[in-house]
């Protein structure tokens, strides 16, 4: 069985207020996008042990076994013991730590995977609860539509949003940003100030509407860090898109555009996408 975990871009990032267990309260929109890894799982041969793992693609940081995936068939063995040994490859396409939710997503799509190719029979709301264990973003990838979240991200309100026939610049200069960090360098408002910004009224605005209504709170610090990231943004509005922010903690730049743009150089090792939504 192959899947393709799609990515995501947000759409305005609140960051409220701090909460007692260490996560964050926040408001964003969560959108879908065509961008996407491939993932195969097959039962193992027998004497296997629980996941034989490969990857191709770009390279996933860390151990292999703090992968989101493997974590993910983990968290349900643990529940279903029954659960067969299995073969995982992972083929990433989304680069990591840019912003656009490939690993929650990955993740995400084993649990539906799984829980499809071997009958677990768990609920949408069961594999909520699961893919919370393993991430704030992981809950909207199993619903994998338009939604506004709150919470950590994992309160998901669907939302009537359609970008159909936009046009969808994607550039990460290959920085990759830390999310624990970008956190770290928040300088929160009084939480009054930020529920005012009202990022859901917004959203159903009109788009030529976004630039001056919708932000991201990450972009204060991340740009700072990162002034090149700020430049891209400008040179997004210099181009024409009627909204351009960073998705998420970075470092991902996205430009919406509702008419073909011309193709642009770019630094060969830089990640570029263009979408036709």
């Amino acid at each position: 069985m192959v899947v393709f975990p799609n990515s995501k871009i947000n759409i305005g990032l609140n960051i409220l207020d701090k909460r007692p267990d260490g996560f964050h309260n926040l408001e964003t929109v969560f959108v879908p996008i065509p961008l996407n890894d491939s993932l195969e799982i097959i039962r193992a041969k027998e004497n296997a042990i629980n996941v034989v793992f490969s990857q191709s693609g770009f390279v996933v940081d860390g151990n292999i076994e703090d992968n989101l995936c493997i974590k993910a068939y983990q968290l349900l063995k643990k529940d279903f013991p029954l659960l067969p040994a299995i073969q995982m490859h992972l083929h990433k396409a989304v680069p990591m730590g840019a912003g656009l939710g490939g690993g929650s997503s990955d993740a995400a799509f084993t649990l539906k995977m799984l829980n499809d190719k071997f009958h677990l029979n768990l609920t949408t709301e069961q594999l909520i609860e699961y893919s919370l264990l393993l991430g704030s973003d992981c809950p909207f990838f199993i619903i994998n539509k338009p939604c506004f979240a709150t919470g950590r991200g994992e309160v998901l309100q669907t939302i009537e949003l359609s970008l159909t026939g936009y046009h969808l610049l994607l550039i990460n200069p290959v920085i990759h940003i830390n999310t624990g960090w970008a956190f770290s360098q928040l300088q929160h408002e009084p939480a009054k100030n930020r529920l005012s910004k009202n990022l859901l009224q917004h959203i159903n605005g009109p788009i030529t509407t976004w630039r001056n209504n919708i932000s991201n709170d990450f972009e204060v610090p991340v740009f700072t860090a990162h002034p090149q990231l700020k430049e891209i943004k400008e040179a997004m509005y210099n181009i024409g898109a009627i909204y351009t922010a960073m998705s998420g903690s970075g470092s991902t730049i996205f430009g919406l555009f509702d008419k073909e743009i011309r193709p642009f150089n770019f630094p060969e090792n830089w990640f570029v996408k263009y979408i036709t939504l």
